[in-house]
C-alpha cells in the first residue's frame, strides 16, 4: 500500500513571477470541474492508498472556498481509510488565511500547516509579487495559533534581489518571535518560463552568489542556535518536527500524487499528469487516463536517485551503499564537503553550500 499522497491544487488568486510550479489563475466553474475529476482520480487509486501522510501543495490550496473545501474533504474521508494517517499539511498564502476557514480545515484533519511567508520585509515582498505584507503574515500565523495548529512551518527566501544580509538577519528573528515548529529557507533559483528567469537573461536582475552563501551560513549558523536543526539542507525543525511527507520524499518512498502535472513514483513505475488543468478535468471526468508521460525506472537509478536525495539530509549515505562512489567522496572529503562518521559519509557545513554538486556524483 502506498502511504503518501500528494494532491496538487494549482489555482492562484496571484501569479508570482519566480514560481515554476504548474499554475493558474482559474475561475469558479473551472475549479467546481477540477474538484470533482480530482475525486474522481482519488477514487481510483483509493484501493492503492492507505495514507500516513497527505500534503495538499500548488498553486494555493487555501485559496479554496469554504464550500469547495467540504467538497473535497468529503470525498476525502468518504474514499480514503484515514486510520493509519500521522500527518496532514496544507500550504497557505498568508492573504488567504481566515478564522473561519482555519477552524473548518483543523476539524476536518488537517494538523499541519506550511505558510509562504518567504520574507518579513515588505521591499522585498514587493519584489517578489506577494500579495501579503508582512504584518498581514504575522496576523494570519496568530489566527493558524488560536484556530489550533500546534504545527506550523514558515517558508522563507533568500538571494532575492535587493535582499541584504541585514533584511535576511530581521526575517530570521522575527521569524523566531513566533516560534514555529519548522522553518524552511529556500534559496531564489531562476526557474525557466518565469519572469525573474526573463528579467535574468535580460541582465534587469544579477544573482550575487557571494551574498547568497553568506544568507545560507548566517541562516544556518542562527537557526541551529535557536534549536532547531537543519535536517535537510534546505529545512530546519524543532526536534520530532521535521516533515514526514518531505522525508518520504528524499528516503525514496513511494508516493502518489493527484492533479494536474502531479508526478507519481509506485515501485519502479514514474509517471506524471498533464500540465493542463481543463484537459485533467475533461479526460478524468470522462473516465480516461490523465496521465501523458510514464516509464518503468531501473532500481539501479532508484538507488542512485535515494543517494542523491538522502545525501542531502543530516541522515547521509550508509557508507557500505556508498562504494561504488568512494574515490570520488573521498575526492570530496578532502575539500572539505563531507566526512565520515562510524557508518555514514555526511555532508559538512561547507558542503551543505554546494550540495547539489556532491549530488551530482551519484546520478
Amino acid at each position: 500500500m502506498v502511504e503518501h499522497l500528494y494532491i496538487h491544487i494549482p489555482f492562484c488568486p496571484n501569479i508570482c513571477p519566480y514560481c515554476a510550479f504548474y499554475k493558474e489563475t482559474g475561475g469558479r466553474e473551472r475549479v467546481e470541474h477540477f474538484l470533482e475529476a480530482l475525486l474522481v482520480e482519488l477514487r481510483k487509486q483509493a484501493p492503492l492508498l492507505l495514507p500516513r501522510t497527505i500534503f495538499f501543495g500548488g498553486g494555493t490550496p487555501s485559496a479554496l472556498s469554504m464550500a469547495q473545501f467540504e467538497k473535497l474533504f468529503g470525498g476525502f474521508h468518504e474514499s480514503l481509510d484515514l486510520s493509519r494517517l500521522e500527518e496532514w499539511t496544507i500550504e497557505m498564502n498568508p492573504a488567504t488565511v481566515a478564522m473561519d476557514k482555519a477552524l473548518l480545515l483543523r476539524d476536518r484533519g488537517i494538523n499541519r500547516v506550511s505558510m509562504g511567508v518567504q520574507s518579513w520585509d515588505d521591499g522585498v515582498l514587493h519584489t517578489l509579487g506577494r500579495t501579503h505584507d508582512a504584518d498581514r503574515a504575522e496576523e494570519s500565523f496568530h489566527i493558524l495559533r488560536k484556530a489550533g495548529f500546534a504545527n506550523i512551518s514558515i517558508d522563507l527566501m533568500f538571494g532575492i534581489p535587493g535582499q541584504s544580509l541585514e533584511s535576511w538577519h530581521g526575517t530570521l528573528e522575527r521569524s523566531l518571535l513566533l516560534s514555529p515548529q519548522h522553518l524552511s529557507a529556500y534559496g531564489l533559483t531562476y526557474e525557466e518560463d518565469t519572469e525573474f528567469f526573463r528579467k535574468l537573461g535580460r541582465r534587469e536582475m544579477q544573482q550575487d552568489e557571494g551574498l547568497e552563501a553568506d544568507q545560507f551560513e548566517l541562516a544556518s549558523g542562527f537557526l541551529e542556535a535557536a534549536g532547531y536543526r537543519q535536517y535537510e539542507v534546505s529545512n530546519y525543525a524543532l526536534p520530532g518536527m521535521e516533515s514526514l511527507h518531505n522525508m518520504a520524499y528524499w528516503t525514496g518512498r513511494d508516493y502518489l500524487g493527484l492533479g494536474p502535472s502531479a508526478f507519481s513514483t509506485v515501485a519502479s513505475r514514474r509517471w506524471r499528469n498533464i500540465r493542463d488543468t481543463g484537459i485533467y478535468s475533461e479526460t478524468t471526468l470522462a473516465g480516461r487516463t490523465a496521465v501523458d508521460f510514464e516509464e518503468e525506472v531501473p532500481p539501479d537509478i532508484l538507488r542512485k536517485e535515494k543517494a542523491a536525495f538522502g545525501m542531502r539530509t543530516n541522515s547521509g549515505v550508509a557508507i557500505v551503499e556508498a562504494k561504488e562512489w568512494e574515490n570520488e567522496l573521498v575526492a570530496m572529503e578532502k575539500e572539505g564537503l563531507v566526512e565520515q562518521d562510524s557508518e555514514r559519509w555526511l555532508l559538512t557545513r561547507r558542503g551543505r553550500l554546494m550540495a547539489d554538486s556532491v549530488a551530482e556524483i551519484f546520478v
